[in-house]
C-alpha cells in the first residue's frame, strides 16, 4: 500500500520550494522500492539478498505517505487561502477542477496499468498481478470511488488518488463554511476537524477509505501554512505540536509522529528562508515527476517481475538487474508521462 502524491494542480505553486521537491522526490523513490520488495518474485529475491534493508522498506516504506499528506495540506491551504479562490469561485467548481486535474492523468495511467498487467500475466502467475478489469472496476476508478466501494485496485497505491480528492474537498468545504464568519473561524473549523481525526478517526483503521482518517496529517500541513503566512506561528506551532504529542502519548502512531516532523520541518524552512536547502536539478526533477512516477511505476515493476521469472535463471545477479531496470524504467516512463500527460493543461 502507499502513497503519493501531490497532484499536478500544485506543481506550479511549489516549484520554487526546494524542500518540497526533495520531500516529494525522495518519498516517491521510497514508495517505488517499497513496492519492489513487497510484490512478486523480485521481492523474494530482494529479501534473500538484503533481508534487513528489504524488511525495513517493507515494514516502514509506506509511512512516507505522511510526507504527501502534510505537503498536500500545506499547498492546498496556500492555494485556497493565499488567493481569492474561495471568495470568487464556488466550492463545487473548485472541487470539480481538482477532480479533472486528478482524473485525466489517473485514467491514462490506469490504461498503462491494465496493459502492463496483461503483459505480466503472459509470463507470470502471481497474486500481485491484477486480473483483467471489469466494467464496474473501471467505472469506480474513473469516478475515484474504488476505495469507497471496495473494488479490486487496478494498480498498487491508487487509493491515494481518491483520498487526495476527498481531502481537498473536505478542506475546501470546511474553509468555505468557516469563511462565512471570517478566516480565523474557518481555520478554527479545520483545526477542530483535524483534532477529531487525530484523537478518534485516525485510530479506527476501518475508516481508511475516507478522508477523515487522514485529515490529521493533511490538516497539520494546512495549519502550518496558515500560521506561518499570517504571522501566528509562535502561537500555533507549539499548540499544534503539544496537542499532537498528547495524542501520541494516548496512542502512539509512528505515521502521526512522522507527519508532525514533516509539518515542523516545513514550518521551520518557511519561517527561516536561510535554512532552505540549495536548489538541485536532480531533486527538482524527482519532485516534479513524483506523481507521474507513482502512477506508472507499478506496471513497470510487474513486467520486470514477469520478465525475471520467465526469461532468467532466477539468480541474484538477474534479480538485481531486473530491479535496477524496474527502477530506471519507472523513472523514464514517469518523466515521459509527466511531460506528455500530467503537465498538459487539458
Amino acid at each position: 500500500g502507499f502513497f503519493i502524491s501531490v497532484s499536478r494542480s500544485m506543481s506550479a505553486a511549489d516549484n520554487r520550494m526546494p524542500l518540497i521537491d526533495a520531500l516529494k522526490g525522495v518519498a516517491a523513490q521510497i514508495i517505488l522500492l517499497h513496492h519492489l520488495v513487497s510484490y512478486g518474485p523480485l521481492s523474494k529475491a530482494a529479501n534473500a539478498m538484503a533481508p534487513v534493508t528489504a524488511g525495513f522498506l517493507f515494514d516502514y516504506g509506506r509511512m512516507v505517505v505522511q510526507v504527501f499528506l502534510v505537503v498536500g495540506g500545506y499547498l492546498a491551504a496556500r492555494a485556497l487561502l493565499g488567493s481569492s479562490a474561495l471568495s470568487t469561485i464556488p466550492p463545487g467548481r473548485l472541487i470539480w477542477r481538482r477532480y479533472v486535474r486528478l482524473v485525466i492523468p489517473f485514467a491514462a495511467a490506469m490504461v498503462i496499468a491494465i496493459l502492463g498487467a496483461a503483459m505480466a500475466r503472459l509470463w507470470l502467475a502471481d497474486d500481485a498481478i491484477p486480473a483483467a478489469p471489469t466494467f464496474t472496476q473501471v467505472l469506480a476508478h474513473v469516478l475515484l470511488l474504488h476505495g469507497v466501494i471496495d473494488v479490486p485496485a487496478l494498480s498498487a497505491g491508487v487509493w491515494y488518488v481518491a483520498i487526495d480528492l476527498q481531502l481537498y474537498a473536505l478542506l475546501t468545504l470546511l474553509l468555505w463554511v468557516g469563511m462565512r464568519f471570517g478566516e480565523r473561524a474557518a481555520v478554527a473549523l479545520v483545526a477542530v476537524t483535524a483534532m477529531a481525526a487525530l484523537f478518534h478517526f485516525n485510530r479506527n483503521a476501518e475508516l481508511d477509505a475516507w478522508a477523515i482518517y487522514f485529515f490529521a496529517s493533511y490538516g497539520m500541513g494546512a495549519l502550518v501554512w496558515w500560521g506561518c503566512a499570517r504571522g501566528n506561528a509562535l502561537r500555533w506551532l507549539p499548540l499544534l505540536a503539544g496537542i499532537t504529542v498528547l495524542a501520541l502519548a494516548l496512542d502512539f502512531r509512528l505515521r502521526i509522529a512522522l507527519a508532525l516532523f514533516v509539518a515542523l520541518l516545513l514550518a521551520l524552512v518557511t519561517l527561516r528562508p536561510q535554512l532552505r536547502i540549495p536548489d538541485s536539478a536532480l531533486l527538482a526533477w524527482l519532485g516534479r515527476t513524483s506523481y507521474s512516477v507513482f502512477l506508472v511505476h507499478f506496471p513497470v515493476c510487474l513486467v520486470a517481475n514477469a520478465f525475471y521469472a520467465r526469461f532468467t535463471d532466477g539468480g541474484n545477479g538477474a534479480a538485481l538487474a531486473a530491479m535496477i531496470a524496474a527502477w530506471g524504467g519507472s523513472l523514464l516512463l514517469g518523466t515521459a508521462f509527466h511531460r506528455y500527460v500530467e503537465a498538459r493543461r487539458w
